[in-house]
């Protein structure tokens, strides 16, 4: 264990084995830091906080401070990471608040780059990547694999299906299908994240399962939901089409996000 003698750390902080704290960091009460994680200079934790095993944590980054939302409420839930993230410079991510579901939760593996911000109660998966200030509003609920491009901005409560890609500069507004690929200033689809499902192993005849799903979906003949359930029949046996409809028929604060026209049939998603 190294810990420069410049940080401040509370007399509550519980550390890992391995733990690495640089200079000018500052820790407050009720922070749990795993085996092996590292803090670079100037980082500033706030509890009720957790972070897995191995987390690298770059200069500036602020994890655990309270929900940025007004009033400011007077307690705030908690915040945990997983292992394995890497946490890059000015990263900030706040704590849960006790109107949503009180914890905010980072999967394993993820990546945030430079100032990308998580905010209260944002449930993310495994393996997420969010480039340059890409920036999640409050309650959003990211699946696994998920990828957003720099400087995207994602509405609260959103959701975003499994290995979904975000465009660099994309406004999304609404709930994005898994394996789904969004973009635009108001973000909508274009397609599938073809790039995202082969490097997850998706074979070649998967791939063109699930645009011929996409195609019915958001492009076939008669009314968007007489095409969901065509398609629950018609691709029964295939469970990445039946996990689309899943997150379609889901429960949802925000509206779905709809594909731009065909250029084969000019037609819109509505």
């Amino acid at each position: 264990m190294r810990i420069h003698p410049t940080a401040l750390i509370d007399p509550t902080v519980l550390l890992g084995d391995g733990v690495e704290i640089g200079a000018y960091c500052v820790i407050g009460a009720g922070v749990t830091l795993g085996a092996g994680v590292s803090l670079a200079a100037h980082v500033v934790l706030h509890g009720p906080l957790s972070i897995g095993e191995g987390v690298i944590v770059h200069a500036f980054a602020a994890l655990g401070g309270p929900p940025q939302i007004t009033p400011a409420p007077p307690q705030a839930g908690a915040l945990e990471i997983g292992a394995g993230c890497i946490i890059r410079e000015h990263v900030t991510m706040n704590r849960g608040s006790l109107q949503g579901v009180g914890t905010t939760r980072v999967g394993r593996n993820c990546l945030f780059m430079a100032q990308a911000h998580v905010a209260h109660d944002c449930q993310v998966g495994d393996e997420v990547v969010m480039a340059q200030a890409a920036t999640l509003g409050g309650h959003c609920e990211i699946g696994s694999g998920v990828t957003f491009g720099g400087l995207c901005a994602v509405h609260q409560r959103s959701r975003i299906g499994r290995l979904a890609m975000i465009g660099g500069l994309a406004g999304v507004v609404g709930d994005i299908i898994p394996f789904g690929l969004a973009s635009g200033d108001h973000a909508r689809l274009s397609g599938l994240n073809r790039v995202g499902l082969r490097r997850h192993g998706a074979s070649p005849a998967l791939i063109k399962t699930l645009g011929a799903a996409y195609t019915a979906l958001f492009h076939g003949d008669g009314l968007f939901q007489e095409r969901l359930d065509g398609l629950a029949d018609a691709f029964r046996d295939t469970p990445e089409v039946q996990e689309i409809i899943q997150f379609v028929r889901e429960p949802r604060r925000r509206p779905l996000c709809k594909a731009r026209p065909s250029w084969r049939t000019g037609r819109d998603s509505e």
